[in-house]
């Protein structure tokens, strides 16, 4: 056990306790830590270290609002239990598009989508669409002020809308949150509603992948266990914070701020040049290589051509902004361009 590896492990979990429960993208996030800090771990472990450290911030969510969702505390009504029960019928009802294509395509999309241009494009995309949202009349007059007036019907609709966040870089709080938006709910609704949602979500999400990771023959190690724990710990005691940041600010403020941070932070990942991480290494020692180097070989160039192609995708999309921007006709405020140009 290493005293760095502690403190890198602290590090992550204020950042996923931070990050998971605000609309900015915790996996951006991670990205970026990941280039300043990596851990001297497996890379089994770290893909499941970095899922199942979320699990300390789920229990944040269930801890704040622990009576509002226990159907059976004796303080409350018959009613309020009714209630309760519904709400998380309506919760149950949200989770089932995700659970479902989250173990279809969990494989698929991390072989294909999980780069950096992908990430980077979900970014863009969610931050400028919070920004033109909230310049819309669309949250003006909300439907829904509470989470117990939602509908099962927009309920799974929600839900439908969290498919979106099986794209890497989405972030599940974000997609969730302006979908409930779209659909009617105020911030704070939609807000308290994304964190509901989070509690079996992210269960299933760390029960599949510490399913996987035993399958695959691996166990955890003595310091793994602690480094999880530890990290779980501190994602837990920030995600108080982070969720009572939220809270407090949504009921005075709108999303705008948040899209302008997912557009800033949309450039750094994009500069990122070694994730999802390659062994340059290699390509630059021949005589490293192993009887498998061919196979990863392949694999390694299907990766480069893929992440050229998304390269250049951002170049056109870059050039037909800056038409745009000279004809007058830039959708979004300057800010956003000079962002997306520099």
């Amino acid at each position: 056990m290493s005293l760095v590896e502690v403190l890198k492990i602290i590090v992550l979990g204020i950042v996923e306790g931070f990050t998971e429960w605000l609309p900015i993208s915790s996996t951006g996030h991670m990205i970026l830590v990941d280039e300043i800090i990596r851990l001297n771990q497996p890379d089994a472990f770290k893909d499941v270290f970095l899922v199942v450290i979320q699990l300390g911030a789920i229990l944040a969510v269930v801890v704040m609002y622990f009576h509002k969702l226990n159907p059976f505390s004796p303080t409350k009504t018959s009613r309020q239990k009714d209630a309760t029960w519904a709400l998380w019928i309506k919760i149950i009802i949200a989770c089932v598009p995700a659970a479902i294509l989250g173990l279809l395509l969990d494989d698929w999309m991390e072989a294909h989508l999980f780069n950096a241009y992908v990430v980077a494009a979900a970014l863009i995309v969610y931050g400028v669409l919070f920004i033109v949202l909230e310049n819309s009349s669309v949250c003006t007059n909300p439907r829904f002020n509470k989470v117990g007036q939602i509908s099962a019907k927009t309920a799974f609709l929600i839900g439908m809308v969290q498919l979106l966040a099986l794209i890497p870089g989405t972030s599940r709080s974000g997609s969730t949150i302006l979908g409930a938006m779209v659909l009617g709910c105020s911030r704070a609704a939609a807000a308290e509603f994304s964190f509901f949602l989070g509690i079996p979500v992210m269960f299933g999400a760390s029960l599949l992948k510490i399913v996987k990771y035993f399958l695959a023959g691996n166990v955890f190690t003595g310091p793994q266990i602690f480094y999880t724990i530890l990290g779980m710990l501190i994602a837990f005691v920030v995600s108080i914070y982070s969720i009572q940041f939220l809270m407090s600010y949504v009921r005075k403020h709108d999303f705008k701020f948040f899209g302008y941070y997912r557009i800033i932070l949309c450039w750094h990942t994009l500069g990122l040049r070694r994730w999802p991480a390659r062994d340059e290494n290699r390509e630059q020692r021949p005589e490293a290589k192993k009887p498998e180097a061919k196979t990863r070989s392949k694999d390694q160039k299907q990766k480069q051509k893929r992440d050229h192609k998304y390269k250049e995708w951002f170049t056109e999309w870059k050039r037909a902004c800056h038409a745009k921007r000279m004809a007058g006709s830039f959708p979004g405020s300057y800010f956003v361009w000079v962002i997306v140009w520099s």
